[in-house]
Formats: structure tokens, sequence, C-alpha cells
């Protein structure tokens, strides 16, 4: 909680700065009170209502905001998914930026259903990718989970991914592999991205744990899943789409990671109508 009311307030004050609404502090007192109701102006998953309602309680405490529809909720168009009972001034100054949230966060959870829904009666997860936006990339990551999707890991610090240019600059998948295990603890799993069958062999015996199949498709997927099931975590990667994640899914992978369920998704049309 301390790092959304900390971009919470950041972003009040970017909007407001130090002079506050021009337009809304001319107009009304500051007893005004109006009524509002959120609501979706086309189907969706509901996502980042929770945020939406910090939004008005750092502005004010006062604020009446009453959830109708929670996160993971799907919604039709024009259902109304919470109201809101306050003073004018507060619900204006903190319309803008709860509707940024719950429209983005929602578009990502949408999307994430889609493509989960594509893979369903497969054994497989569907997750995300660092492929975030700055300094948003907890709320996205969120909108993913209410989606249906899971979490890949959440940035550098807390997970182990060997990529080309890191075997590249250490000379070999079994030197990066041998550095890492001296410099991390035995509880940490490590992962490594192969662009091919050879690479993907090389990992494991390596000690590999988890091994990300990069761009490989058909038959040679399906080769190298008869290969390392079972013996390691095999992840899907790469230009990954609503038109192929079923195939993908149908090769026997346990994962598959698409950074599209993200960057790709469309905001959500959403309304505050006094």
């Amino acid at each position: 909680m301390n790092y959304i009311d900390k971009f919470i307030k950041m972003a009040l004050e970017e909007d407001l700065g130090v002079v506050g609404d021009l337009t809304t502090d001319s107009i009304f007192s500051d007893e005004h009170v109006s009524e509002g109701k959120f609501s979706y102006r086309e189907e969706s998953v509901v996502g980042g209502i929770c945020f939406a309602k910090r939004v008005f309680e750092i502005l004010d405490n006062t604020i009446q905001f009453e959830i109708i529809k929670k996160d993971g909720d799907f919604v039709n168009k024009n259902e109304v998914v919470a109201l809101i009972k306050g003073k004018t001034k507060t619900i204006l100054k903190g319309e803008r930026l709860a509707l940024n949230l719950l429209q983005r966060i929602s578009g990502i959870a949408t999307n994430t259903k889609k493509y989960v829904d594509k893979v369903s009666g497969y054994n497989v997860k569907v997750v995300d990718t660092r492929k975030t936006t700055p300094l948003f990339r907890y709320f996205e990551k969120y909108g993913v989970k209410i989606g249906g999707g899971y979490n890949h890991r959440f940035a550098l610090y807390d997970a182990v991914m060997i990529k080309d240019n890191h075997i590249a600059a250490a000379g070999s998948i079994k030197n990066a592999i041998s550095m890492v295990k001296k410099n991390i603890p035995h509880t940490t799993k490590i992962e490594v991205e192969a662009d091919t069958y050879e690479q993907a062999i090389i990992a494991m015996e390596s000690g590999a744990d988890i091994i990300l199949l990069d761009n490989i498709r058909g038959d040679y997927l399906k080769k190298c899943v008869e290969i390392l099931k079972n013996k390691v975590i095999i992840e899907a990667s790469g230009n990954i789409n609503l038109e192929n994640i079923r195939e993908i899914a149908e090769s026997g992978v346990d994962i598959i990671s698409v950074g599209a369920i993200i960057y790709n998704a469309k905001n959500i049309d959403i309304g505050l109508d006094f």
C-alpha cells in the first residue's frame, strides 16, 4: 500500500500542481456535494476498482465510495461498477486519475482473459513479461492476475534469467550458469533463454531449472519439449499472439510468456457520470 499511495500522490501532484484545479475551484464551494456512478461502456473484466477508490480516499477521507463490482468480475456494456458521493471538488479532482487507472488495468485484465481462454483445457500457465510501463509495472502485473494470468519475475532483483547477451558476454551458457551459481542462494532457480534445441540441451545439462524456448515453433518445439519434459520447467516465448498461442500450448510446454497481454492491451472505455 505504501507504493500505491506514493504513486497516487505523485500522480495527483502532477495533475493539480501547486495551484489546484482552476476550473473546479472557480465554480464550486467546499460545501457543494455531488453523487456519481462509474459505468463501463463496453464489455470488460473489472480491474483497478480498489485503486480508484484509494484515489478519493487520499484526496478526502469523507468521500463515500461504494464498490458494486469487484476486481475480476466480468461486466456488460453500461453496467455500473461503483457509486460515489461527496464534495464535488474532490470527485472532480480525482476523476481523471481514477478513470485512467481503471481503464488501463481493466484493459490488461480483459486482454489477458482472451489469452487464458485460448489455452483452456491445457495444463499451461499464461504469464507476463517485463515489457511494462516504467513505474506502472505493479498495476499492469496486477491486471494480468485479475485477468486469470500469472506473473513472471517482477524485476531484475527477484529472479535469475540468463539471456542471449549474458551468454555472449560470459562466453557460453555453461560459463554463465557456473558464475551465477557461485553468487546466488541455493534456493534460487536459474532460468536460461535458448534459441535452439542445442542450447536448450546445454542449459539443461549445465544445471538450469527453467528453460525459455525463444521463438521455437512447430515440430522443433515439440522435439525440445519431448527431451526436456519433467526434467526442467519449460517456457515458450517470442511473438506469441492469440492466433498461435493454442498451438504452442498443444506442444506440452509448462509456461507461455506473452508480453503482448500488457503492451497490446486496449484501454477500456469507462465513464464517471453525475
